[in-house]
């Protein structure tokens, strides 16, 4: 199972009751985020969740409201005791950016490792989770991010036995691990029936709708997606800044045939998102105005 939190609502400055964007969710105890703006230390906490087990930082892009919060959230993973590395995942400049906002925070009882996005696409295996990062349309070199939990097939037992596979290596090999033989190499395909369907998240903040985020959002259990303007008459105004209006979101959402819609990355303007869902539900039915700290468990689909 996937718990998914949204931390963070708010687009450039942060607001009574909004802060500013972020994403978290936690998967077999290892804890991700993504992007990490001002008041996102200050939401964790609220959530009751801790910032300890954070091990991935993913940013979508480096403008402050998607990265102004990373100093005092590292001072204080630092002062929880944290002592494993932690990734830190984004556009190609990571390094030299979050170097600069260190020099509050030149001391962490951790490392940092570094994996910098230069391609369209890269997918990046870490504790659990397949991050799929992908290229989307802003004023600066902006990524999006698809989350995938695998989940392997059946144990099938006359598949295993079909192979001549001995009982004693049955549990190992369900477990994914290749054993050496003398004679051959056993793998878990040898044992395991097809892979059945896992969880998807997709999030993407900042852009222009584009195939892209379609693409990567197919049939997702949840899609997180930028409503930076809920009026009609700002549709210029998204065009011109490479935002997103809600309705934008919601063609996206239906195209993608996603589970549900979550809005995000609002306008400071927009006072009450609620106000435009009606008309956004129209055009997808199950999308709902994010808030900070929303939050859902995903479980894996039931069998029949």
């Amino acid at each position: 199972m996937l718990e998914v939190c949204l931390l963070g609502t708010g687009g450039m400055m942060p607001l009574p009751g909004r802060c500013l964007t972020s994403l978290m969710t936690r998967l077999n105890g290892s804890s991700l985020l993504i992007d990490c703006g001002e008041g996102t230390q200050v939401s964790i906490r609220e959530k009751g969740w801790s910032v300890h087990d954070i091990d991935i930082i993913c940013f979508t892009h480096y403008h402050g409201d998607h990265i102004g919060g990373l100093p005092g959230l590292l001072l204080s993973m630092g002062n929880a005791d944290r002592t494993k590395p932690v990734v830190l995942i984004g556009p190609k400049g990571l390094i030299r950016v979050v170097e600069a906002l260190r020099i509050i925070a030149p001391e962490l009882p951790f490392a940092l490792e570094f994996m910098e996005i230069s391609g369209k696409e890269e997918v990046i295996r870490k504790n659990g989770y397949v991050i799929h990062a992908f290229r989307v349309s802003h004023n600066v070199t902006c990524y999006g991010y698809t989350l995938l939990v695998e989940r392997t097939g059946r144990f099938d037992v006359e598949r295993a036995k079909k192979n001549q596979i001995e009982m004693k290596y049955w549990n190992r090999l369900q477990k994914g691990e290749t054993i050496e033989l003398p004679d051959r190499t056993l793998t878990s395909s040898m044992v395991l029936g097809p892979k059945r369907k896992g969880i998807k998240v997709t999030y993407c903040t900042d852009t222009r709708p584009i195939i892209t985020i379609e693409e990567q959002a197919k049939e997702a259990d949840l899609f997180i997606c930028e409503g930076m303007y809920g009026e009609k008459e700002k549709q210029q105004k998204a065009v011109e800044y490479k935002h997103m209006t809600f309705q934008e979101a919601a063609y996206l959402a239906k195209n993608a045939n996603v589970q549900q819609l979550w809005l995000t990355h609002y306008s400071p303007s927009l006072v009450c998102p609620e106000q435009y869902m009606e008309e956004v539900r129209q055009i997808f039915p199950n999308a709902k105005a994010g808030k900070d700290r929303k939050s859902i468990l995903l479980e894996f689909p039931k069998e029949e």
